[in-house]
């Protein structure tokens, strides 16, 4: 029977979406995002939805075992090509995230994106990611990766020094995330980004410089730094909650992405999301840039969301569910929900302001314009682009950003 989360109407078993969702299509860029919900080692600060094997043991039998898992990922990438029907577009971007897909065989991942690669054929020039732990990577199995048609990967750093990687429980030692750039690089990798996190309880101004210079020691032509957030649920919450570490404060978090700025603006990248700092406009993830312009994309995996056409929809959590549902011949899709036009206008404004072109001041209500006009005097949009029609963030405007958004979405 179809079903249903509590906040979206029912996901129909075959995963027929209404024809609004379709009509039109053609003219907008498809990706697909796969998610392998599989991890060594659970982080601290992470709720992503991941498990690792001691927490599947007995609540989902071989159906959550990720030995079967590209067969499981395969059948809703089949599933579809089967509900967007005669869809002409090719895929322009696939991004394998986690989770660790690296703890999945490479000849799992090569057949995953060839099972894409069949059902809906990749655009010329497609860009093609996977995520990696640095100590689940070698030589070999980034050479496999490469033959197999990825052409992008994402190292998960977050720090030079050991004692803040030991605080967000990283497994890899300091140095081999340069190291995996370097063997990316000679196994003829176009691009390659390295993902930090700042404000790590612990964590000094000269921890955070010397791995803003590992990172540019290594090479990388994208960089990706997020301050550490707590959310709740998570192991990092429960410490912080028993005085065991401290919270990192707003101010320091503000020195740190002022520092990671300053440091990649000097080293010649250019930011071009509120996070995200590139060498070159190629360099820029493409897959990241369908979901803040609203394109479509498929999300495949448990817990994976996926949007087409204003409709959007969301997978059940568990391997084992997922894996029973689509072995039953059903659609994993736990909910959805269809967005309205003001839905849509919200969404963008929160999503398109946080890029370095900034969203037309076209999308806002009197409120927000007003604010808009406010936020120029206060320093927090620049004034060339609102003088042509768009919000952009200065870089004060940016320390400010979630504020600032607030305020224009009204």
């Amino acid at each position: 029977m179809p079903s249903a989360l509590p906040d979206g109407e029912p996901v129909p078993d075959d995963g027929a979406l209404p024809a609004s969702a379709l009509a039109g299509s053609a003219a907008r860029p498809l990706g697909f995002y796969v998610h392998v919900p599989y991890c060594a080692t659970r982080c601290g600060y992470c709720d992503f939805n991941t498990y690792t094997a001691g927490e599947l043991r007995g609540s989902g039998g071989v159906l959550a075992s990720r030995d079967n898992y590209a067969d499981t990922l395969i059948d809703e990438i089949r599933l579809a090509r089967k509900v967007l029907g005669d869809d002409p577009r090719a895929v322009e971007t696939v991004f394998v995230g986690g989770g660790t897909p690296t703890l999945l065989p490479a000849a799992d991942l090569v057949r995953i994106l060839g099972a894409i690669r069949e059902e809906f054929g990749l655009a010329d020039g497609a860009e093609v990611t996977t995520e990696a732990n640095p100590d689940s990577v070698d030589p070999a199995y980034l050479a496999a990766l490469r033959a197999g048609g990825y052409n992008r990967v994402s190292f998960g750093m977050q720090s030079a020094r050991q004692h803040v990687l030991q605080i967000l429980d990283r497994t890899h030692t300091p140095g081999r995330p340069e190291a995996c750039v370097a063997e990316a690089r000679a196994e003829g990798f176009e691009h390659v980004n390295l993902d930090l996190i700042y404000g790590t309880p612990g964590e000094s101004d000269d921890d955070w410089r010397a791995s803003l210079d590992a990172v540019l020691g290594a090479g990388p032509d994208h960089v990706s730094a997020c301050a550490l957030t707590v959310e709740e649920g998570t192991l990092r919450a429960r410490r912080i909650r028993r005085g065991e570490i401290p919270m990192t404060d707003d101010d320091v978090h503000a020195d740190r992405y002022l520092m990671a700025d300053s440091v990649l603006s000097s080293a010649g990248f250019h930011w071009y999301e509120v996070s995200n700092w590139a060498t070159s406009q190629a360099a820029r993830c493409l897959h990241n840039e369908l979901y803040w312009r609203g394109a479509d994309w498929w999300g495949a995996g448990p817990g994976a969301h996926s949007h087409v056409g204003g409709v959007r929809w969301w997978n059940v959590k568990h391997p084992g569910a997922y894996a029973s549902r689509l072995a039953a011949g059903s659609s994993p899709g736990a909910g959805r929900e269809l967005l309205s036009e003001e839905d849509r206008r919200v969404e963008r404004v929160l999503l398109e302001l946080r890029l370095a072109d900034g969203c037309p001041l076209s999308l806002l209500r009197p409120a927000g314009l007003a604010a808009a006009a406010r936020a120029l005097t206060d320093g927090l949009l620049q004034p060339e682009p609102y003088a042509q029609g768009r919000a952009v963030l200065t870089l004060r405007g940016r320390l400010l950003a979630d504020a600032v958004v607030r305020d224009l979405v009204d």
